[in-house]
């Protein structure tokens, strides 16, 4: 009987990522371990392990997880030499008690998730201007969170200290008190009084320094999406700069790797979950997917149940069947993700002879 060479036999590979080793595992077509190995997380690490899976035949795919984190520069790296990435998701905790855990180990399941089709999922692309988006909505984010941290750090101090010092400040907003506190020139440190006005002067330079920070990341991420954003998203009711890129990061740089509408509502948490019991028959919110993308399309809910006539109706009619304001809710979120869906994937591709969008509006 005639056999193809070593060389050409056609391998799985999998990948558990880490900060300074990645652990790799290769499968036969059979799921026969062929050999596991770690390596280092840098260039000539990528391309050994890349080398080393190659040994063993043509590479079909590889599962890896953490492909947005600790795997992300291998990621880029087999994809640029053609290799079909899978995402994988963490291993099944109950499977995993059974069985103890390794880093070998779960190179192996990605391997065997990715060769019998569990691992599924492509990984977002991040080498486009979506990728830029996320990265400044992290520090987007962490400024705020900072500002807010301060914020509340001003009013604390405000609280304990003395009468004449609190009375001042204890009735005015943040941006006032921050105002008087910046203007604070306080003496001998031994005073209580005089070390609190320093700790607060600081505090308010430091908010200060933080709403700049926030005002210029503004700036850069509306430039950002306007230019990365399909036509037609930010006319969307409701879709602001900061709700699009939200929603545009949920998708990724290659947002045609979601293949329905009904994944991507899955994706951002939006998707029914069965609730059923009984007699009872219901569904109910989902509090998976990205948060982030649920928030945004949390809020473009929240406005058109305040300024969309269509939705107000749509509101009372569903509340008048016995839907609670959550379940009501739930299902308009489910409707504005096919909407999202039909402008970032469906009308965003470009029309050639003979296809017809299958969800035109």
């Amino acid at each position: 009987m005639n056999t193809l060479p070593e060389s050409e036999a056609l391998v799985t590979g999998g990948v558990d990522t880490h900060r300074d080793l990645h652990v790799a595992a290769v499968i036969d077509e059979v799921g026969r371990i062929l050999g596991t190995e770690a390596f280092a997380v840098n260039a000539d690490g990528y391309e050994a392990l890349l080398t080393w899976m190659r040994s063993f035949g043509t590479i079909g795919s590889v599962g890896m997880e953490g492909t947005g984190s600790y795997g992300a520069g291998l990621f880029r790296h087999l994809t640029e030499h053609g290799v079909t990435v899978l995402e994988v998701i963490r291993p099944n905790r109950q499977a995993r008690r059974r069985r103890g855990k390794s880093d070998p180990a779960d190179a192996e399941a990605a391997a065997r998730a990715a060769l019998c089709g569990e691992a599924s999922g492509t990984p977002k692309a991040r080498s486009g201007a979506v990728e830029a988006i996320r990265a400044l909505r992290v520090a987007r984010c962490g400024a705020v969170k900072a500002s807010t941290q301060a914020s509340n750090q001003l009013k604390d101090l405000i609280v304990s200290a003395p009468e004449a010092l609190r009375a001042r400040l204890m009735s005015l907003s943040t941006p006032k008190r921050v105002g008087l506190a910046i203007r604070f020139r306080p003496g001998t440190l031994e005073d209580p009084t005089e070390a609190t006005k320093a700790a607060m002067r600081s505090v308010a330079r430091r908010w200060v320094a933080l709403q700049g920070e926030i005002t210029e990341l503004d700036r850069q991420l509306a430039d950002v999406v306007t230019s990365a954003a399909p036509e037609g998203l930010l006319a969307k009711q409701g879709v602001g700069f900061d709700v699009a890129g939200a929603l545009l990061v949920a998708a990724g740089d290659n947002a045609e790797r979601l293949g329905s509408e009904a994944g991507f509502a899955a994706l951002c948490g939006a998707s029914p979950i069965d609730a059923s019991s009984g007699k009872q028959v219901r569904h109910r919110l989902n509090r998976g997917g990205d948060r982030q993308a649920n928030a945004a399309l949390w809020r473009i809910v929240m406005t058109r149940m305040a300024c969309d006539p269509r939705t107000a109706t749509y509101v009372a009619r569903r509340t008048a069947q016995g839907k609670t304001k959550r379940e009501v809710i739930r299902c308009l979120k489910r409707y504005v993700a096919r909407e999202i869906y039909r402008e970032l994937v469906i009308e965003a591709q470009p029309v050639t002879a003979g296809f017809a969008p299958p969800l035109a509006a």
